[in-house]
């Protein structure tokens, strides 16, 4: 029976798989404080934590018996791997369970935004709708418009699928060319000014890295058309928050829907007070069927490294090849 600390209370279904071992469940809705964490893993072999939590060098230091990290998500910034895997610490993350469900929410993003459903929403539940007009709320089609894909992984060629149904042109920008995905999706392959300049609709779906972190700035939201809008389903630190609240309030574009923030919980002042911005609550894949599943895979990934067998999903292989 080995010792298990969990950051947050995860779907019954991943619990379930882990009630062989001793389970301690911070209770809190949000993150525990770094000093909480670093003090429950102490005695851990095994932490099973999420993409808020900063498992940097200081809380490894702090927990000489831990064997397994396994984080809820995809993304895995958050833990320092090159620390993990020279303390021979097995990481392993939830990736491919939440492609879909992510690219129907960007895509919700991208009518909202284009369609302007929340400042309608708005006006509705305000009783301050006097009746259809030729200029109520007038935005933007979507239809044969051009998507621009940064990111052409998983969710990023998910996306352009869903774009072929409202035949749009499709280009995208990634590390790699993506010669079956730009057969699938009739996309073309361009430079990021290229993408940014001729694209109605720029969506990112890049991991966060030093070359991504903001990859849009001040520089990259002048070269997109004023017409143009821009949606985060990715890193939240991939956008300069505080270029992109004076882009929009220059009407240097015409608008933005966010999942994803760059200092979250807390977004940058005037971004909430603009009209022309969705903003959603890190939700993407929120919905019941791809949580349960993150959660059950979390859990056999965390049951396969305390066992000494290579998760499933293992960020760092070479851990094996050092025991």
């Amino acid at each position: 029976m080995a010792r298990i600390y969990l950051t947050r209370k995860i779907p019954e279904e991943g619990i379930k798989l882990l009630e062989g071992h001793e389970l301690e469940i911070y209770e809190g809705d949000t993150p525990p404080p770094k000093k909480e964490i670093m003090k429950k893993v102490k005695d851990k072999e095994g932490l099973l934590c999420l993409l808020t939590d900063p498992i940097d060098k200081e809380v490894l230091d702090s927990a000489p018996c831990l064997k397994v990290i396994s984080t809820y998500a995809v993304g895995y910034d958050n833990i320092d791997i090159k620390e993990a895997t020279k303390r021979k610490i097995v990481v392993a993350n939830t990736p491919g369970v939440l492609t879909e469900t992510v690219a129907d929410f960007t895509w919700a993003l991208i009518l909202s935004i284009a369609r302007r459903i929340v400042e309608g929403d708005k006006i509705v539940r305000q009783k301050k709708f006097k009746g259809w007009g030729p200029l109520v709320l007038v935005g933007s089609d979507v239809y044969g418009k051009t998507l621009g894909i940064i990111g052409a992984g998983r969710i990023g060629q998910a996306v352009a699928r869903r774009a072929k149904g409202f035949d749009m042109d499709i280009l995208y920008f990634s590390r790699k060319r993506k010669k079956e995905f730009e057969r699938e999706c009739n996309a073309k392959f361009v430079d990021i000014e290229t993408l940014l300049k001729q694209s109605d609709f720029v969506s990112l779906h890049t991991p966060l890295t030093s070359e991504t972190y903001h990859l849009i700035g001040e520089k990259e939201l002048k070269m997109m058309k004023k017409t143009s809008y821009l949606i985060n389903t990715a890193r939240g630190k991939c956008i300069d928050e505080k270029a992109l609240v004076k882009a929009l309030m220059n009407k240097e574009i015409a608008g933005a829907a966010l999942d994803v923030y760059e200092n979250e919980p807390s977004i940058t002042p005037k971004l909430a007070e603009l009209e022309n911005v969705v903003l959603a609550p890190h939700a993407a894949s929120a919905s019941i069927q791809t949580r349960t599943k993150m959660a059950i895979i979390a859990a056999e990934n965390m049951l396969a490294g305390l066992e000494g067998k290579m998760p499933k999903y293992c960020v760092n292989p070479e851990v094996f090849e050092m025991k």
